[in-house]
């Protein structure tokens, strides 16, 4: 897939949260809750694009530390909650990607704002942003606070491989059941990454 057909792809109209259904543990449309009135802080993620030394498709996620917290030790997209100095969630993802991972994202190819999901365990209230960079690879400086590891997908891989159901322990009194996650080698994803990856599926496949 070329940077052109990228393009061509990033024209249609978005398929919403629709695309977020198969991945969500509970089946039901994550925006729900703000439509009805729940409190959410603003967050945006950088979903960046690019394409490596042997052509593929790729994009860079994180593996977050392990900490005391809903979202530790997860794969993640760069990104964070709206600082007051943000000018707009844009700015935000684009910081969070230099603090996180030292990528300057600031002058990537602007493509696509995604369809925004609320995450009720955090309260955020997510939008992703779709920033294509020339360059095929990259310097990272990793913020050793925050994450542990960074990692490259090759994208249309990941789409066409098969989705693996998986029990998630969220607590020694509840498991939720037969999860979807994307699989990449050992990488596993679920939660709003999924979520925002499947929609980005329907999009590009």
């Amino acid at each position: 897939m070329t940077h052109a057909d990228l393009i061509q792809k990033f024209e249609k109209e978005l398929p919403g949260e629709k695309s977020h259904l198969a991945f969500m543990p509970f089946r039901g449309s994550s925006m729900e809750q703000v439509r009805q009135g729940a409190a959410f802080r603003d967050a945006a993620v950088a979903i960046i694009l690019f394409h490596n030394e042997a052509g593929k498709l790729c994009t860079i996620v994180t593996r977050r530390q392990e900490y005391d917290g809903s979202h530790s030790g997860q794969i993640s997209f760069p990104g964070g909650k709206k600082e007051l100095d943000d000018t707009n969630l844009l700015d935000t993802a684009i910081r969070e990607c230099y603090e996180e991972i030292g990528v300057h994202a600031g002058n990537f190819e602007f493509l696509k704002e995604l369809t925004p999901l609320f995450v009720p365990v955090s309260q955020f209230l997510i939008t992703p942003y779709i920033l294509y960079s020339h360059n095929k690879s990259f310097n990272y400086m990793r913020s050793e606070r925050e994450v542990a590891a960074i990692h490259e997908l090759d994208l249309l891989d990941l789409f066409q491989s098969e989705v693996v159901h998986v029990n998630i322990q969220i607590n020694t009194d509840f498991t939720m059941k037969n999860v979807a996650h994307f699989k990449q080698g050992d990488i596993l994803i679920w939660g709003a990454t999924a979520l925002i990856l499947n929609e980005l599926k329907d999009i590009l496949i």
